[in-house]
C-alpha cells in the first residue's frame, strides 16, 4: 500500500510540474506577444492557446514517442526523420488554423500584414521552407527546456543512487570488518584465558573499551584521528600483553592539526602487521608505526618485520582486511590517497596519504 501510496505521489507532483510549465509557457507567449498584432484579447488568446497546444504535441510525442521508441533503440536516423516530420505537421497545423479560422473570423488583425508581406495561399505557406523552419524550431523550444530538465532530474536521481550504494557498500565493508577484528581478539583472549594469564582482566577490559568505540562510536564515515590513535594504542596494549617480549612496537603519533579520518583504516594496517609479522616469529618481531596529521592530510607509515619462514606470496592468503580497506579508500577518498605497499626481504611497509579537501 505504501508503494502504490508514494508512486501515485510522485505521478501526482510529475503531473503538477508539468501543468505548472506549461501555464508558464502560455503567460510568456501572452506577455512577449505584441499586441498590435491583434484585434481584440480573443483573437490573442484563441491564437497563443493553439500554438501552446502545438508545443504540448510536439513536446510529449517527441518524449514519449520518439525517443524511446527509437532514439533509446539506437535508430537515430528514423528519429530524425519523424521528429522533422512531426515539426512540419506542427507548422502546417498552425498554418491551417491561421488560413481557415483566424484570417476569417478577425480579418481587420491581418489587413496590415497582408499589405506589408503580401497575402499568400494555403499552399504557399505550407511550402515556404524558411516560414515551415523557423515555426517548427518554434514549436520544439519547449521540448528541449523538458529535455533538459528530464536531463537535470535523471542526474539527481542518479547521484542519490550512487549515494545510496556508496553508503550501502561501506555499510556492508565495516560489517565485513568488524568480525574479522573480533575473531583476532577474541583469539588473544582465549590464548591468555588458557594460560591463566593475571593479563586477562586488563585484555578484557581493553577489548571492552574498542568494542564500545567500533560498535557506538564509529558509525559515521568520518571520526576525529584522536580516536582513531586511542583504539590503535588499546590495541597495541592488548597485543603487548599477548605477545610480551616477542615483539618490540614503536608507535609515534604526530598530530598537528584536529583531522577526521574513515574509522578502522588504520587498526587494519597494524592488525595485519601482528597477523604476519608477529604470530609466526619464532625470535622478536618489530613493528614500527608512524602517524603524521597535517592541514592538508595524514601520513601513515607502518613497517613490520617478515618472520624467516613466513610463507612466499604464492602460499599466502589475500588478507580481507586489507581488500576492505581498499575498497573503503576508493569510495571515501576517489583520487585523494595514495597507497604503497612494500615488500622487502625482511621487512614489510605501508605508506598512506590522504589528502583533506
Amino acid at each position: 500500500m505504501n508503494t502504490l501510496t508514494n508512486l501515485y505521489r510522485r505521478t501526482d507532483t510529475l503531473l503538477l510540474r508539468h501543468v505548472v510549465f506549461w501555464v508558464v509557457i502560455f503567460l510568456f507567449h501572452l506577455i512577449t506577444t505584441n499586441r498590435a498584432f491583434y484585434g481584440n484579447s480573443t483573437h490573442l488568446v484563441g491564437e497563443i492557446s493553439v500554438m501552446t497546444l502545438l508545443q504540448i504535441g510536439v513536446a510529449y510525442t517527441t518524449l514519449y514517442g520518439l525517443i524511446p521508441h527509437f532514439l533509446n533503440k539506437k535508430r537515430p536516423f528514423v528519429f530524425v526523420v519523424l521528429l522533422m516530420m512531426l515539426l512540419i505537421l506542427a507548422s502546417i497545423g498552425y498554418q491551417a488554423a491561421k488560413y481557415y479560422y483566424f484570417e476569417p473570423a478577425f480579418p481587420q488583425s491581418y489587413e496590415t500584414r497582408f499589405e506589408a508581406f503580401g497575402y499568400q495561399s494555403m499552399f504557399e505557406r505550407i511550402t515556404d521552407i524558411s516560414l515551415t523552419a523557423s515555426k517548427g524550431i518554434f514549436f520544439f523550444s519547449p521540448t528541449v527546456l523538458l529535455l533538459l530538465f528530464q536531463f537535470y532530474r535523471d542526474q539527481q536521481r542518479l547521484s542519490e543512487i550512487n549515494e545510496q550504494k556508496k553508503t550501502a557498500e561501506l555499510t556492508a565493508l565495516k560489517h565485513q570488518l568488524n568480525p574479522h577484528f573480533l575473531f583476532n581478539t577474541l583469539n588473544n583472549v582465549y590464548a591468555l584465558a588458557v594460560k591463566k594469564s593475571d593479563s586477562t582482566p586488563e585484555v578484557i577490559g581493553k577489548l571492552s573499551d574498542i568494542l564500545d568505540y567500533i560498535l557506538y562510536r564509529c558509525n559515521e564515515d568520518y571520526v576525529p584521528l584522536a580516536k582513531e590513535v586511542e583504539l590503535i594504542e588499546n590495541y597495541l596494549t592488548l597485543e603487548k600483553i599477548r605477545y610480551g617480549k616477542r615483539v618490540a612496537v614503536s608507535f609515534t603519533p604526530l598530530l598537528e592539526y584536529d583531522v577526521k579520518i574513515a574509522p578502522l583504516l588504520l587498526l587494519t594496517f597494524v592488525e595485519n602487521a601482528f597477523k604476519h609479522g608477529v604470530s609466526q616469529e619464532i625470535d622478536q618481531a618489530t613493528i614500527d608505526i608512524d602517524l603524521h596529521a597535517q592541514e592538508n592530510g595524514i601520513a601513515f607509515c607502518i613497517k613490520n618485520s617478515i618472520p624467516s619462514n613466513a610463507p612466499q606470496n604464492g602460499e599466502a592468503k589475500p588478507a580481507i582486511g586489507l581488500k576492505n580497506v581498499r575498497k573503503q579508500l576508493e569510495l571515501l577518498y576517489p583520487n585523494a590517497h595514495r597507497l604503497r605497499l612494500d615488500e622487502a626481504t625482511d621487512a614489510y611497509t605501508v605508506a598512506l596519504d590522504l589528502k583533506m579537501s
